[in-house]
């Protein structure tokens, strides 16, 4: 596997979170006793990081691990293994992110209703006076910063997903209320937990909150900011609020960063008092926070210097190598926590006279998460400041969810099953472009702001009742801006699944046609059978030399049209200059998901790798005034 970076400058390398995500494995495999699987989050952010890995690199080897570890808790029912719904504690809610990816990519029913269960907690979920969680049942009246990580991006994550647009601003008065009554105004930091009813011996008794600022907790609670931003649609209200509240955030926290080693101190605020240590587990969430921050624009760019140098710092003091030369990480807190027997007063004295231990998942997923945000940061100016358009007008077919809601689906950029474009807008905003959509006929306004527009496989009357087709309109529109400067994308597909006549109007404009046949057919699993391969370095795709393509539209070609890969005659790959313009045609969808992520096609074949360099190339053609 290669690192973004590396890939982009023709290196080979393993990047530390992927020899950390090795040792994960090896530490907690995936053919263990099930019986002994319990359910904490503990493993849940390994299992988080290692979806990063995949969603980075393409490996389905990291989703494999990760599906194998849930199915040995969830059951084909949706039970959940150890769960217990009437413990209400936020820990158990976690995991229930990776449920939810698991359900988005594969649509197996078990893991709706297992996330269902932690939506059912949640709605009963025990509040103080002003709304926010309890920490656990038997916390009463406590809100914890590491409980907002454990519930709040899962609740956005499923309110998102299942339509559920009232929860946004239930989120949003829980941040609300743990930095009013958490944040100290001198520093900025945030005290570890706050007790609505000031009886706790740990609690203040005028404020309620505890006595220090233990650097884990603000750091689940960083990550909980920028994971539930994620999912917030982009009008809500409360959207602004979240963002100012990570801004505050950011600050505080780059103020306390050691200057020397670029990691962060257990208790923030006293570096270098006795006792006191550098931590990885913190560190590596600052470091997450920062970097996801800004590649969302919700942090300016300034931040990203000391996301860098935190990164760094992590890897040189505690990523070590152990004699059998696996990669291991050293420095992180075992548990700090609040209260419960024996009792936890939280003191400066207890945090740091808690274990310091190698390897603790918390850790290694802490530091798998920033690795993956690191991992893409240097490819990011590739693209930055441009969009890429996907067509969703052409293409509009839509269908009922397990909710009875109309949405749509096959070809778009959310869609993380097979049918979907969600890696391959990965690999764009790797690459520091935004992923937009059109759903309206183009014109030359609309097309704009567009540097790339991808049309794909338009609909035929068999796929919509009402197909929007291609018009002469449209093609004078799209023309004029591919003229301008404009990447055009056309995605064909074989001669049963694609609305030709009108489409191939347009491609015409650019020494195109799509042919009416079904090329490259492949019966069952005989994956070989649709393979292609690249006998020389390829200009587009550098880094591919084997890939997948099956039942295909072939291409003829006039004009300024020009073959870039044929297969004993027929031309698969077409690309055309036009003004200022390119476009590049193909005659499938290609870079959806069932050929992208892994999970399908043996290793052997490279279409991750041919979405990647496609990309590159994508952008490199944009034009800049």
């Amino acid at each position: 596997m290669v690192g973004i970076q590396a890939q982009m400058s023709g290196e080979l390398a393993v990047m530390p979170g992927e020899r950390l995500a090795a040792t994960a494995v090896k530490l907690w495999p995936e053919a263990g006793d099930s019986s002994k699987a319990r359910w904490t989050y503990d493993e849940g952010v390994v299992w988080k990081g290692m979806e990063g890995l995949w969603l980075n690199t393409g490996d389905a080897r990291w989703f494999k691990y990760v599906q194998h570890q849930m199915d040995r808790l969830v059951n084909k029912e949706g039970d959940i293994r150890t769960y217990k719904p009437e413990d209400y504690n936020l820990d158990n809610v976690l995991c229930g992110r990776v449920l939810l990816m698991l359900y988005k990519v594969t649509g197996q029913e078990k893991y709706y209703k297992a996330a269902g269960h932690l939506r059912e907690q949640l709605r009963s979920q025990p509040r103080t006076s002003e709304g926010s969680f309890w920490h656990k049942k038997k916390y009463v009246e406590q809100v914890w910063l590491d409980g907002l990580y454990m519930a709040q991006p899962f609740f956005a994550e499923y309110a998102a997903l299942f339509h559920e647009d009232s929860v946004f601003a239930d989120i949003t008065r829980q941040f609300v209320a743990i930095e009013k009554h958490a944040r100290e105004a001198k520093t900025g930091l945030l005290y570890h937990g706050w007790d609505e009813s000031k009886q706790e011996k740990w609690a203040d008794r005028v404020t309620g909150h505890s006595p220090n600022f233990w650097a884990r907790a603000m750091g689940w609670y960083g990550m909980a900011l920028v994971d539930a931003l994620e999912q917030y649609p982009a009008g809500d209200a409360g959207r602004k609020e979240l963002v100012g509240i990570l801004g505050r955030y950011a600050a505080a926290i780059v103020k306390v960063q050691d200057p020397a080693s670029g990691c962060w101190w257990d208790i923030l605020d006293k570096p270098g008092a006795q006792g006191n240590y550098l931590e990885a587990s913190a560190s590596s969430m600052f470091v997450y926070t920062l970097a996801k921050g800004v590649r969302l624009g919700n942090l300016p760019e300034s931040y990203l210097g000391a996301a860098k140098k935190g990164y760094e710092g992590v890897v040189k003091k505690f990523l070590v190598t152990g004699t059998d030369g696996a990669t291991n990480l050293e420095g992180t807190v075992s548990v700090s926590g609040l209260g419960g027997d024996p009792y936890r007063d939280g003191s400066y004295a207890y945090y740091t006279g808690e274990k310091v231990v190698q390897n603790d998942p918390k850790g290694v997923g802490a530091f798998l998460l920033a690795a993956g945000e690191m991992d893409v940061l240097g490819a990011r100016g590739l693209g930055k400041g441009k969009t890429v358009m996907l067509d969703y007008y052409f293409n509009g077919e839509h269908r009922k969810d397990v909710t009875g809601a109309q949405i749509r689906f096959h070809y778009i950029w959310d869609e993380m099953d097979n049918n979907g474009y969600s890696l391959w807008g990965h690999l764009f905003r790797q690459y520091g472009m935004k992923t937009d959509s059109l759903a309206v006929a183009p014109t030359v306004e609309g097309l704009k702001k567009a540097s790339i527009y991808i049309v794909v496989d338009p609909d035929n009357e068999r796929e919509s009742s009402v197909p929007n087709f291609i018009q002469d309109r449209d093609i004078d529109a799209i023309e004029a801006w591919v003229k301008a400067g404009g990447v055009l994308v056309l995605m064909g597909n074989d001669s049963a699944n694609m609305e030709f006549t009108h489409f191939n109007r347009l491609a015409e404009r650019f020494g195109l046609k799509f042919n009416f046949d079904d090329y490259h057919k492949v019966t069952g699993n005989q994956y070989e059978m649709g393979a292609f391969t690249m006998t020389v370095q390829d200009a587009i795709f550098p880094t591919t030399h084997k890939f997948y393509i099956k039942e295909l539209s072939t291409l003829q070609l006039s004009g300024p049209a020009k073959a870039h890969f044929s297969d004993k005659g027929n031309v698969i790959i077409a690309t055309a200059k036009v003004g200022r313009g390119t476009v590049f045609a193909v005659g499938d969808p290609w870079f959806y998901n069932e050929y992208t992520d892994g999970r399908k096609l043996p290793a052997e074949f490279e279409n991750f790798s041919a979405a990647r360099d496609a990309t590159q190339w994508l952008i490199k053609q944009t034009y800049t005034k």
